[in-house]
């Protein structure tokens, strides 16, 4: 039984209890309810210690008051007995990192106020506070002799500036705040907003004490995962380092850094980008992922190992199609493990530096926690056991090791005390075949808790964002909320999907949205035949790429009683010209710049089919939202204004892309969805109208 995170003694299921009181009905609810949301808890970050006799983990839970995620460090004996805390009162714990020696363990910490770099000696349970930076330090790596940290900070620059000749403020004066100059073509980024003018540069500090020395410099981005040369003397990180590196946002190569000099060697010249470097742990090989850059709109990269110094490369994945992860290099530096996407899950495998792989009797996952997507981490024992997060339709992510024999079991359960009780969703699969070229279709169904095979449901079609991404039967709060309110619900991986290898992900290269809105059709139809469902009550939503094929498809088709469309593109022509990230879009997602190809893009746009609508229509988006900007939902609502068709906006203050970031805000989204739903259900409004 896990035990819940506390904060100031309360848990978050007790405090949830006094927020929101207890009903007259002394019968306590078995199903998911909204306040649900925060007595989550997840795993993350898992790494064993120098023994491999215990498990350390960042202990991820919801809390209440602060309506954000709280993470502490715990860890457990890889017999399961022994599970207690290990850094719970020094504020958040992010990125834990145990020295090569295992004497010692860096960490991030919000403890004083500002995120900073901390150390733990494991023999003494003494702490030193090690910067007091301005700036969140990331991507921590220890040197191998365990007696140097390296790092990446955002450094800021002096900002430009047009007009020079503003004249002096009288003292108390009040005037306008002063216009902003932008002249760079990375200018904003979602979830960041506006951006400062720097860069993040690379960082090396001596634990014993000191300042951190800034080892690079350049007007470009510095960042990304670090690592050490076996002699402490270099320090390998991937990136673009020429003036234009934003109009190119597949270029990238490794580079080394010294540790002294300072000086920046150049390590690969692949076409294409690389990034992750990793050396072996005996020095002798760097292990990267490297990606064939097609100016595919889908692509999967390869591992790829390069023998030090003399440059010989290994790919070792050129076979498999997939989509590769995270990877870890073995103890022996003789094999490396890594993640991969495989038909919605997310499994591992072992490769040796020949490039011959087995596949692990492992899938990992639970840590996308509003929708079903793929997900997990993992880490590499010394005896190549590997420990990793758990994947569960029914719960989030608890920790599981595999061992040398490939059995595998569970060690912890964080949420049985919340969701134990519960009778949650049954998840099923639901196998669909595509009417238009018979290819076979992914799909899931989630039935209401204590579902009636004899009476009819309601269903809700939900769609996943990318479209290069892929559900799978994960667990998903939103999908069980969603059932918990008597809804039938289906979700789907349709042509595009990341998962399947390259030639499915390019079956909507430059022809998005396309026949993937037959395949979704495919899977309403499967789960009617599979379900007992109302068809006068079917229900459609998606985000991002999901309200892309949300908008295309009630243009297309009538059979849904209303629509939620979260975050859509609506009009790709000024969609490229409004995104963040509007370099890549308009390079892999486009067959031209967007003047060039003005008609493909309306030709493949939703608003181009709002005649078409009669659908009930809800907008959600957030404000701050720079990846599908607020404009496009607004497009589309005052054109379906226009058309007279009923539709609303909720419009997320604050919120970026990841509408639900925060626990209250996935409360929103999907209250509003449902509220939307409801409206429209034949069988509420019968019940109304008795």
């Amino acid at each position: 039984m896990g035990i819940k995170r506390t904060w100031l003694g309360f848990s978050a299921a007790l405090l949830s209890t006094l927020t929101y009181g207890q009903s007259k009905d002394t019968a306590l609810p078995d199903t998911l309810q909204y306040n649900d949301v925060f007595n989550i808890e997840y795993a993350s970050s898992p790494f064993f210690g120098k023994e491999d006799d215990t498990l350390y983990y960042v202990r991820r839970s919801m809390d209440i008051m602060s309506d954000r995620t709280l993470s502490s460090l715990w860890q457990i004996d890889l017999d399961g007995k022994a599970h207690r805390p290990f850094l719970t009162d020094k504020g958040n714990i992010y990125q834990p990192a145990l020295s090569p020696d295992g004497t010692k363990l860096a960490f991030v910490s919000d403890h004083s106020g500002s995120a900073q770099l901390y150390v733990h000696y494991m023999d003494s349970g003494l702490q030193a506070k090690l910067t007091n930076l301005q700036e969140a330090p990331s991507n921590i790596v220890w040197s191998p002799d365990s007696e140097q940290l390296a790092f990446t900070a955002f450094t800021p620059a002096q900002p430009e500036t047009l007009f020079k000749g503003m004249p002096g403020k009288p003292e108390g004066a009040k005037w306008a705040e002063p216009a902003k100059y932008i002249e760079r073509t990375e200018y904003r980024s979602d979830g960041a907003g506006y951006l400062r003018d720097g860069h993040s540069q690379i960082y090396v500090l001596p634990v014993a004490g000191g300042t951190a020395r800034q080892l690079t410099t350049g007007d470009y981005p510095n960042s990304g995962n670090l690592s050490f040369s076996s002699d402490g003397k270099w320090i390998y990180f991937a990136g673009d380092r020429t003036e234009n590196y934003a109009l190119h946002p597949l270029r990238s190569d490794v580079f080394r850094v010294n540790t002294t000099s300072r000086k920046v060697e150049q390590v690969t010249t692949i076409e294409g980008p690389e990034g992750n470097p990793k050396v072996s742990p005996d020095g002798k090989y760097l292990a990267f992922t490297q990606l064939n850059d097609r100016k595919k709109s889908y692509q999967n990269s390869d591992l790829v190992i390069m023998k030090l110094p003399s440059g010989d490369m290994t790919r070792l994945t050129s076979d498999l199609d997939r989509a590769i992860g995270a990877f870890e290099w073995a103890d022996d530096s003789r094999s490396l493990v890594f993640a991969y996407q495989d038909k919605g899950q997310t499994r591992l495998a072992r490769t040796s530096l020949k490039g011959k792989f087995s596949k692990l009797d492992v899938t990992i996952g639970g840590q996308s926690l509003g929708r079903p997507y793929t997900s997990g981490e993992f880490a590499v024992a010394s005896d190549d056991s590997v420990a990793y997060t758990t994947d569960d339709p029914l719960r989030p992510a608890d920790l599981a090791i595999a061992g040398k024999n490939g059995k595998s079991t569970v060690l912890t359960q964080l949420n049985e005390d919340a969701f134990g009780h519960l009778n949650l969703a049954r998840v099923e699969s639901l196998p669909v075949k595509a009417s238009v070229d018979d290819r076979d279709i992914d799909a899931w169904i989630a039935y209401p808790p204590n579902y009636d095979k004899n009476k009819s449901y309601p269903m809700i079609l939900e769609i996943h964002g990318g479209p290069h991404a892929a559900y799978g039967p994960h667990f998903s709060m939103e999908i069980q909320l969603m059932a918990a309110n008597g809804y039938v619900v289906v979700w789907s991986n349709p042509r595009g999907s990341s998962s399947y290898g390259e030639e499915f992900g390019n079956l909507i290269h430059h022809n998005y949205p396309s026949d993937d809105y037959q395949d979704l059709m495919d899977v309403v139809d499967a789960a009617i035949a599979k379900a007992n469902i109302s068809k006068e009550n079917l229900f459609i939503t998606g985000g991002s790429g999901g309200g892309v094929l949300t908008a295309w498809s009630i243009g297309k088709t009538d059979r849904f009683a209303a629509a939620v469309v979260a975050k859509p593109v609506i009009n790709w022509m000024s969609f490229a010209l409004t995104a963040d990230a509007y370099p890549y879009f308009s390079q892999y997602w486009m067959p031209g710049k967007p003047w060039e190809v003005a008609d493909h893009l309306w030709e493949h746009s939703p608003l181009s089919l709002v005649g078409n609508v009669k659908t009930p229509t809800l907008l959600l988006t957030g404000e701050s939202d720079y990846r599908t900007p607020i404009s496009e939902s607004e497009q589309f609502y005052q054109a379906l204004r226009l058309q007279g068709v009923e539709s609303a906006m909720v419009r997320i203050p604050g919120a970026s892309h990841g509408i639900a970031a925060k626990p209250s805000r996935l409360i929103q989204k999907v209250g509003n969805i449902l509220a939307w739903f409801e409206r429209y259900r034949s069988d509420k409004r019968a019940e109304k109208s008795e």
